[in-house]
């Protein structure tokens, strides 16, 4: 298990007194492997990974079962076959998985329109606002796992608090297929017996330098001077902590928190160095993105490509263009110029990614061109395969230079 997953739960039951807790934050239970056992039943009560089975693949998905032996996401595929041999191997459906978590957020929605989504499969809500008409905070969230099991399929955990930290806690700590209240009155009750490792932001690194000061757990960081903290961990760093510590969150849920980047990537199962090979990832990648982007009605700045070596190094490179753009041939041209340019043509790679940053509303009708793009073109026939994939699949329409085998001599 991962260092988060390892938390003890307090051995209090503190109870289910919700007033003051308005906050709910709603987390499916492994998600993408809950997902496929809707349509393979047979496989309950089994260990089932979710993930790439070949060599370079890692854990997307595992289910409580699997996570007994210590399988946990992003594990390498090959540790997680080791520790636990008769786990049964589920190759991912990302499409399946989207459509289930639009459903879900949706759900979210006829409970209260303040709903953040965190994640495909988690999410904030503020229901301070439905009390009148749907009842307490609690019942509300009984409301929640009931229609997630009868509309979904698959089961959630909820925490109730009277803040995003302590419900998001709340919610770890009852899982699977839990729900769980954490009152005003006794946040520190339920916090402090913690290890520090329990509070967002405790990484590794940190827990070594609070280590130095002595401190163990949560209530070890709530006596220390917050002056101490920061001479230890800087100004902004120790301020949040000792803020954390006594279970201070003035964070409001933010409905529809806009995305701050989007990007895909791709671990090949053998290193590949053929520079063409990996031009055509890249414009693979870039069509991605560029779909994710029109879908969500972005259009982005930034573009930057992650190269990692066969040694695990990565090297990171970015540009930032005139105009904001959603059109994959842009985005795979400054790609491609980024690799040309990293002095890595050539070198084995493990892995490739293309991420667009820095995003803003697009608005067609007052889109200016990007350099190069023609007034009717590039942007135009991918809108339509936009809507040839949603009618017939994703790879209805690909580029010529995608299409296996590749054209002799072609260089995308």
């Amino acid at each position: 298990m991962s260092r988060k997953q390892q938390i003890p739960r307090p051995e209090s039951d503190l109870g289910s007194d919700d007033t003051g807790c308005p906050i709910l934050h709603v987390d499916m239970d492994a998600f993408f492997a809950s997902v496929e056992l809707r349509e393979r039943p047979e496989l309950r009560g089994l260990p089932v990974i979710v993930g790439a089975p070949g060599a370079r693949g890692v854990v997307l998905s595992a289910t409580y079962e699997a996570r007994r032996f210590g399988v946990h996401s992003a594990m390498p595929m090959t540790r997680a076959r080791r520790i636990c041999p008769q786990a049964v191997i589920i190759p991912p459906s990302h499409g399946k998985y989207s459509e289930v978590s639009r459903g879900i957020m949706a759900l979210f929605g006829t409970f209260t329109l303040d709903v953040e989504p965190v994640a495909s499969d988690e999410a904030f809500l503020d229901v301070g606002g439905a009390r009148k008409r749907l009842g307490r905070p609690v019942e509300i969230a009984r409301m929640i796992r009931e229609r997630v099991v009868r509309e979904h399929g698959i089961t959630c955990s909820v925490g109730v608090a009277n803040s995003k930290f302590m419900a998001k806690l709340a919610s770890r700590h009852c899982k699977p297929d839990g729900l769980f209240v954490v009152p005003a009155d006794r946040v520190t009750d339920f916090l402090h017996p913690l290890p520090v490792a329990a509070l967002w932001g405790v990484g590794e690194r940190t827990e070594r330098s609070l280590t130095r000061l002595g401190v163990k757990t949560v209530a070890d960081l709530a006596g220390v001077p917050v002056a101490a903290l920061q001479r230890e961990l800087g100004q902004a760093m120790g301020a949040r902590l000792s803020a954390l510590a006594w279970g201070r969150d003035e964070r409001p849920v933010t409905p529809h928190a806009p995305d701050k980047s989007i990007g895909a990537e791709e671990t090949f199962a053998t290193d590949v160095d053929d520079p063409v090979e990996i031009r055509r990832e890249l414009l693979r990648l870039a069509e991605r993105v560029a779909a994710r982007l029109r879908r969500g009605g972005h259009a982005g700045r930034t573009v930057s490509v992650k190269l990692r070596r066969a040694d695990f190094t990565t090297v990171s490179r970015s540009r930032s263009l005139r105009e904001p753009t959603d059109v994959a041939q842009v985005l795979y041209g400054v790609a491609r110029d980024l690799y040309t340019a990293s002095g890595l043509e050539g070198v084995p790679l493990r892995l490739v990614g293309v991420r667009v940053e820095n995003l803003h509303p697009a608005d067609g009708a007052s889109r200016q061109l990007s350099l190069g793009e023609r007034e009717s073109g590039w942007r135009e026939a991918e809108q339509a395969m936009d809507r040839a994939a949603r009618r017939f699949g994703r790879d209805a329409v690909l580029p010529a230079s995608l299409v296996r085998p590749p054209f002799d001599g072609m260089d995308p």
